[in-house]
């Protein structure tokens, strides 16, 4: 049996998520692909093979292990080169992070919550910003190679009518940025990988009560705490607890992502070959990229980023509304052109101003 057979867990095999119901043909399914790969676990395996520096995982042998265990999406395909934004900034990166928790409790019928970000890497890889697009967003959805698509729909509609390939068309034209990576990571993978960490620090700003829980109803009280996997994913699912919803649980799915970082990078975690072994074979289970992206090279490439150089933003709204019977968020289109202009220039002090 291979390595990248051993590392796999069978439990974190989904198909391909679909989107909400009303945000696209319910009837229509994405290809059913075999995934491991889905959400924020990609950024937390980049952040934290560097971090670990020469030591343990010298030579870049551990490395090429993990990186020959990560499954691969064919993202590119069909992508009609004529259509996509040119290069404008030489050598940063632009990587979009397409997710589903395919364990939430809300979607009993087989739909899957999903999530967008878009992570830029500037140039000299000293840090990274991390821009969410509400799963919501209306936008303008290119037709797909099947002929599906060619109309105004919420962006996640994108991926139930043409897959990965049609998302990226998609967030292209939305952004203005070109796409130059892609990943997948399951949301639900990462209570694995908090407990491997031995639990996460969260402050929580307001207190509340989940409504939809694996574990049942779970209450969060104002403050600093510790979160072990469970609730960690608990925490950073609820929605329907505030009164911005989706809004609300980006906010928390960003502080999650921060707080593993920051777990991760404690010399604790990297002191520990146990430990850090635990957490990235924990990671690299949860992930799938695209053909062409080598964690090896980003990793050495990203070696002396630290999760205080990370930065989280949302892309600018207008508000939400509905468009027939959907309900659909509004991109503030100015100050969204202000921001992805930013990113495909490569300029990270404006990315930061325009992110306020």
């Amino acid at each position: 049996m291979s390595d990248r057979h051993r590392l796999a867990d069978p439990h974190t095999r989904f198909p391909a998520f679909e989107v909400e119901q009303g945000g696209a043909d319910e009837n229509v399914t994405p290809p059913r692909r075999r995934r491991r790969g889905r959400r924020i676990a990609l950024i937390v395996l980049l952040v934290v093979v560097v971090l670990a520096g020469g030591g343990m995982l010298a030579g870049g042998l551990y490395y090429r292990s993990v990186n020959n265990s990560i499954d691969r999406v064919d993202a590119f395909t069909g992508v009609p080169e004529e259509s996509r934004p040119q290069v404008v900034a030489k050598g940063a990166m632009n990587i979009m992070i397409l997710g589903s928790d395919s364990r939430d409790p809300e979607n009993s019928g087989g739909s899957r919550s999903d999530t967008i970000i878009l992570a830029h890497l500037p140039k000299d890889r000293s840090s990274a910003q991390l821009i969410s697009i509400p799963r919501d967003t209306w936008t303008a959805v290119p037709k797909s190679a099947e002929g599906r698509g060619g109309r105004d729909a919420k962006i996640n509609a994108a991926y139930a009518w043409g897959g990965v390939p049609l998302m990226v068309q998609t967030v292209e034209k939305f952004t203005g940025v070109r796409v130059d990576h892609v990943a997948m990571v399951d949301f639900a993978g990462f209570k694995e990988i908090v407990d491997a960490l031995g639990g996460v620090e969260i402050n929580v700003e307001k207190g509340f009560t989940t409504k939809y829980s694996l574990s049942g109803s779970r209450t969060f009280a104002t403050g600093p705490q510790t979160m072990d996997g469970a609730a960690a994913l608990d925490y950073a699912r609820e929605r329907h607890a505030f009164a911005d919803g989706d809004f609300a649980r980006i906010r928390h799915q960003q502080q999650v992502i921060k707080a593993i970082l920051d777990k991760a990078a404690s010399g604790g975690v990297l002191a520990n070959p146990g430990k850090l072994n635990s957490f990235v074979r924990a990671t690299s289970s949860a992930v799938s990229v695209d053909k062409s992206l080598s964690i090896l090279d980003l990793a050495m490439e990203m070696r002396g980023l630290r999760s205080g150089n990370l930065g989280f933003f949302t892309c600018p709204v207008k508000g939400t509304g509905r468009v027939g019977t959907e309900s659909v968020v509004f991109a503030n289109t100015a100050k969204a052109k202000t921001l992805f202009d930013a990113v495909r220039s490569d300029s990270v002090p404006d990315i930061l101003a325009a992110g306020k």
